[in-house]
Parts: C-alpha cells; sequence; structure tokens
C-alpha cells in the first residue's frame, strides 16, 4: 500500500496582504500529478487545511475541488483531520458529500479509528486519526491548576491515553497508522506557525506517540522532519509553502509511505517546485545596487524581504517606484549609515542654526540627510518667530 503524507496548506493565507492563492492552486496542480505519478493509494491530510476558521470562499472552493480532484471518484480513499487553524465544525460539516467519494472529514477528537479499504490492492489501513485536540475540542478541563508543567503533563497523560485507546483498534492484517496535529517536544519551529503553545502546555513527549503504529503522521510544524526519540517512525510533512522568511532555505516536500501489514514502513521524500521563493535583500551600496539587481532580473518570480542601506531619506516616490518595478517586494527596510562623530550635538556657540538643524536630523532619523529644501523651511520658520518676537 503506498500512502501520501502532508499537512499545514493554510488555504487563505497571504504574505502581508499579498494572495498566495495562485500558488497554493499550483500546489494542488502538483500535488494531484504525484499522486498519479506514485501511483498512490490513499492520503493522509494531518491539519491546517485552511489558515482561518473562517475562509474565504476562494480557499474553501481551492479545498473542496482538491480533495475531489485527489480521491479520483473514491478511488483514492483520504483521511483529513483539523488542525488548531480550522474550524472543527465547518470542515466536517460537508461530510455527508465527502464520503460519497471516500473522503473523511475529522473535526473534532474522538474515540473511533478510521479504516480505509484500497479496492486495487484488496489492502486495508486504520488510521487512528486524532484532530487538533485542544482542552475546548476535548470537551475536558485537563487540570484545575494554572501550574504550566502540571498542565502540560496532564496534556501529555491525555494525548498517550487517547492513542493507546485508538491503537487498541489497530489489526494484525491490516496497516496501522496514527495521526494528530499536535506540538511534539523536540520539533523544529519557525515564526509561521501560529498559535499552537509551542514549548508551553500543549506539549507532547514524543515517547508519548503511539508504538504501536506503524507511523505518526504529523501536522502543525512546517519544516519537514522526523522526530527523534520516538519510539515509531513518526515525521511533521511540513507545509507546501514557505510562510514566512524564517522559511528560507526550507526545502518544501511530501511524504511518501510505502506499508504492508507488521513491517517496516519504508520512506521517501517527494520534493515540491510549487509556489514564489521567499529570499532576502541586503543592499549595501545604496539605491543604485538594488535598480542593478532589478536590470539583471534577479529573483524575477519571488516575494523580496529588502535591507537597504543609506545616507538619505527613501522618498514615498522611489518606494512607488521599487514597488512597480518587481511586485515581489513585501519589506523595504532603510537602513541609515551613521557616523557617531556626526550624531554628537555639540554646543560650541559658534555652530550656525541650520548645521545644529542638520545634525538634529541626522541623529533623529538614524543619519539620514535633510533635504535643502527641508533646511530652507527651518529656516524660514525661525525667522517668522524671530520677527514675532520682535514686534
Amino acid at each position: 500500500m503506498r500512502i501520501l503524507h502532508t499537512a499545514d496548506w493554510h488555504l487563505g493565507r497571504t504574505l502581508e496582504g499579498r494572495s498566495r492563492l495562485e500558488e497554493q492552486a499550483q500546489f494542488i496542480d502538483e500535488l494531484v500529478e504525484i499522486v498519479n505519478d506514485e501511483k498512490v493509494d490513499a492520503i493522509l491530510m494531518a491539519g491546517d487545511a485552511f489558515d482561518t476558521v473562517n475562509p474565504p470562499a476562494a480557499a474553501e472552493q481551492l479545498f473542496y475541488e482538491g480533495l475531489s480532484r485527489l480521491s479520483d471518484k473514491g478511488k483514492r480513499p483520504i483521511v483529513v483531520i483539523a488542525g488548531n487553524h480550522d474550524n472543527p465544525d465547518r470542515l466536517s460539516a460537508a461530510s455527508p458529500l465527502a464520503g460519497n467519494h471516500n473522503i473523511h472529514l475529522i473535526g473534532y477528537p474522538t474515540r473511533e479509528t478510521v479504516q480505509v479499504n484500497i479496492d486495487s490492492t484488496k489492502e486495508s489501513m486504520i488510521v487512528a486519526a486524532l484532530a487538533y485536540p485542544s482542552e475546548a475540542r476535548l470537551a475536558q478541563v485537563l487540570s484545575q491548576s494554572d501550574d504550566e508543567i502540571e498542565l502540560r503533563n496532564k496534556y501529555d497523560e491525555r494525548i498517550r491515553n487517547l492513542f493507546s485507546h485508538l491503537c487498541k483498534q489497530f489489526r494484525p492484517d491490516t496497516v496501522n497508522m496514527a495521526m494528530s496535529h499536535i506540538y511534539v517536544a523536540g520539533g523544529n519551529t519557525t515564526d509561521s506557525e501560529r498559535p499552537i503553545e509551542v514549548g508551553g502546555a500543549y506539549t507532547v513527549a514524543a515517547t508519548s506517540l503511539p508504538e504501536e503504529a506503524q507511523y505518526v503522521a504529523l501536522g502543525h510544524l512546517h519544516r519537514p522532519q522526523n522526530i527523534k526519540r520516538a519510539n515509531t517512525l513518526a515525521r511533521y510533512s511540513g507545509s507546501p509553502l514557505a510562510y514566512s522568511f524564517s522559511e528560507i532555505g526550507y526545502a518544501k516536500s511530501v511524504t511518501i509511505l510505502d506499508a504492508l501489514p507488521q513491517k517496516e514502513v519504508d520512506l521517501k521524500e517527494i520534493p515540491l517546485s510549487c509556489g514564489k521563493p521567499l529570499v532576502k535583500w541586503k543592499a549595501t551600496e545604496g539605491i543604485a545596487q538594488v535598480h542593478s539587481w532589478l536590470d539583471e532580473g534577479r529573483d524575477a518570480n519571488a516575494w523580496i524581504d529588502l535591507e537597504i542601506h543609506l545616507t538619505t531619506n527613501l522618498s514615498l516616490e522611489e518606494i512607488h517606484r521599487l514597488r512597480k518595478e518587481h511586485s515581489g517586494f513585501i519589506h523595504i527596510r532603510p537602513v541609515y549609515q551613521t557616523d557617531d562623530t556626526e550624531l554628537q550635538l555639540t554646543r560650541e556657540t559658534n555652530i550656525p542654526i541650520d548645521e545644529m538643524f542638520r545634525r538634529f536630523y541626522v541623529k533623529q532619523t538614524g543619519g539620514a540627510e535633510p533635504e535643502q529644501q527641508l533646511v530652507q523651511l527651518f529656516l524660514e520658520l525661525i525667522s517668522d518667530e524671530e520677527e514675532g518676537e520682535d514686534r
């Protein structure tokens, strides 16, 4: 049996207000191509289908059209659990229709496993699918205490017991998988994961993952990674796109598993090519260097975080010009080069007033030189005030 593990699609998510829906549609297209080329029998989607509990209609349309294409009219079973960003009621509302396509949508933690039958291979898989298990979604108060350590221990114990109950339904003649959307202690995080209490109360020990499962498909962390110290093979598949500049350099992928009952799972990563890369530019030589890079066509299809070193103000006109030349600029952060000796306002009585203003301006702006027109305006204001006092 060949299984694909994916998670953290975050459909509808933006990057500082810039839509990523086109890139997310590219991911769905690529995923459909992968499952066909790799002859995938079933798909596990480990949560955070959407980025918010109230996703835009276009994101929901993309999600359900994508599942329909991936299921191939029910020939390829899909199990989807809610993540911390998903509305569990909203996700599972389509279950009556999705079930007709062999798509299982699980909004809340449940004590029942999902059995998936693969008609083409005459094999079966049992999935201990644990949707995002917050206190609210578990409908259970874990501890009366506000002590974080006690709450973390109680939460870890609860998750361990839930998995234990679910895994009792495994059978020796089936492929047995576990799946959840949780933070496992020791996982490598990024800035784009929001807001399971990473490192806080909602933390599960690696040793609490069920060793009865042949594989534990995890969602929440956006960097693909295996979990160390687990008693079985456990892995975060990662997000399909880079959702923050902290993910620069991370290779995005989905995970393919070949599994037989009571055998070790064979695992491989399939790299993804969809989506725009996120890059950082550091223009230490000023605005001319940025224009030189633009003329070269550097990172023409990327989202860019630009740091530009300057000695004078970056005007709004120049910012608009940069954004017009490249629509991918997300941040444009001027860094003003300073000379410590220039930042010291002296008390020498012979310094002209315009020079005192220039030094004050340099200090207040972090190194920018005032335009001559601004200096002239300041001098006119000073002159008007002195004339008023003489009247």
